[in-house]
């Protein structure tokens, strides 16, 4: 039996996947599009029916196991979307896709291959501020931009953004030779089904620690705009390999900067995180120090360079994030964990975040720290009772929800600035401005000297290679915030790797 494609919405986005799939003919067959608008209801587009209203139509339609509804409205909030959903699963649509509300849908533009399967993204949170991306990143058009990390979750959906700035080549860094390998040819198939424009990409596997290297690249790609997204970033990983986080994320990052210095790069942006706000972890203070080293970085800029770092808290579906890891618990039956009642996170959408640091990009100053505005907190336990329903669940009754307990040194709240940061509204949504915190050169040229042969083997320090205990007490005589929580660990009979 061939399959039916319902479209949900017949505006110009749904009208260009629908042409997609007549024209591929592999897709299915578009049997009608529904939509509320009393003017459509009723009428024909290019010999489709338009049907509706959405509520009362999709429950009257007889669909088999392999039709498909496409939910193709970029415009609706995340309320509709959730009510659009349920009105499709209550009808017994079994293949519910969707077309993505920002990011890769640019000016109405629209193709078959940007949907997807829907997920309890789509359906949870803040509706996601619309950004034009044409005209938020024209500052790259005709320009070389360089991705670190850019088989990860930030980097490669900002890869994905960027095929739409006009951008002359598009370089993506990476260490990891399969995460870079899929994302080169995702965006290839995009470039094919016409997503964006014609960017040459070029995918460059290398390491971020080593200093040559990175020089070498840096030099010979020419760029003019780097996203340094790069970083280890798994809390409890990071504790059992304090100095790799060290000297992957604090060196690497040195080892870009100076080559940003040397080569003039246009433009530097710093993904960075709340946990860099009073550290608790080797993680965040590792990237604490990164937000310093931008800002001593900015001070050597050149007038045609602007470095900056731009900080946010928790991204929804991230790798490691809570989203996987409640998904895996369900499918395994359950139950899901959740160390405190209380305890709550600010989160916002992958391409949401993406799209506000490709403008920050743009717009922001040389030695400025950007925060984004993440909007109210959501508690983990709503979000865990979300996600099982989403899975067509009842939670305690088909998925237990288990409170293991609030651990030490894990802060029910992350806070996203520190008071002496103040951060003010800029002329953009969702973008604030905080007041710079810098450390003295002494200070950062010191604690770099100290971790160095920690990090990298010297003959003439041989017994500080890899020295967990000695890295500890430099980062908590320069750190209070880790200090107090390794202390707090020393006092009680719990390992750090319980706790984290």
């Amino acid at each position: 039996m061939k399959k039916m494609v319902y479209i949900i919405g017949a505006g110009f986005a749904g009208q260009t996947i629908a042409d997609d799939i007549k024209r591929k003919k592999i897709f299915g067959t578009v049997a009608a599009f529904l939509d509320d608008d009393k003017n459509l209801i009723g009428t024909e587009i290019e010999g489709v029916p338009v049907l509706g209203p959405i509520n009362q139509i999709a429950k009257m339609l007889r669909n088999s196991d392999t039709d498909e509804a496409i939910i193709s409205i970029p415009s609706a909030s995340t309320e509709r979307i959730r009510e659009i959903y349920e009105i499709l699963k209550n009808s017994n649509f079994m293949h519910i896709k969707i077309l993505p509300s920002i990011s890769q849908v640019v000016n109405g533009t629209a193709h078959f291959v940007q949907t997807r399967e829907i997920d309890p993204l789509d359906i949870l949170g803040r509706t996601p501020i619309t950004i034009s991306l044409k005209q938020s990143l024209s500052y790259l058009r005709g320009k070389r931009v360089l991705i670190t990390g850019a088989g990860g979750s930030i980097g490669s959906e900002l890869a994905r953004q960027l095929l739409s700035g006009g951008a002359e080549r598009l370089y993506l860094f990476g260490h990891g030779e399969n995460s870079i390998c899929q994302i080169f040819r995702e965006l290839k198939v995009l470039q094919a089904e016409g997503v964006g424009e014609k960017a040459t990409i070029v995918p460059i596997i290398g390491d971020m620690k080593d200093e040559t290297y990175v020089d070498y690249i840096i030099g010979k790609t020419k760029c003019d705009v780097i996203f340094h997204c790069a970083a280890y970033k798994h809390v409890p990983m990071m504790e059992e390999n304090q100095v790799a986080a060290v000297e992957n994320n604090i060196f690497g990052t040195k080892n870009i900067l100076d080559a940003v210095l040397k080569y003039n790069v246009q433009r530097f942006v710093l993904i960075s995180t709340d946990k860099a706000v009073t550290p608790v972890s080797v993680y965040g203070y590792s990237k604490m120090i990164c937000e310093k080293l931008v800002l001593e970085a900015s001070q050597k800029a050149s007038k045609e360079q602007a470095i900056m770092f731009v900080r946010f808290g928790n991204v929804l579906g991230s790798r490691g994030s809570i989203l996987p890891i409640f998904s895996t618990q369900i499918k395994n039956g359950g139950p899901i964990t959740v160390t405190d009642e209380n305890m709550e996170r600010f989160f916002m959408t992958i391409p949401e975040a993406c799209s506000l640091v490709l403008q920050s990009g743009g717009v922001g100053d040389n030695g400025a720290s950007y925060l984004l505005d993440m909007g109210e907190p959501i508690k983990i336990i709503d979000l865990a009772k979300h996600i099982i329903k989403f899975s067509g669940l009842e939670p305690y009754k088909d998925i237990d929800i288990k409170i293991i307990g609030s651990r030490k040194g894990e802060r029910l709240i992350e806070p996203l600035w520190l008071k002496d940061e103040n951060p003010k509204p800029t002329d953009y949504s969702k973008l604030l401005q905080l007041e710079n915190k810098p450390y003295k050169t002494e200070r950062i040229n010191s604690l770099l000297q100290k971790m160095k042969p920690i990090c990298f083997f010297d003959k003439k320090q041989q017994e500080l290679y890899r020295n967990k205990e000695e890295l500890i007490d430099i980062i908590c005589s320069d750190c209070e915030s880790l200090k107090d929580f390794y202390n707090e660990i020393k006092n009680s009979n719990i390992k750090h790797t319980d706790i984290l």
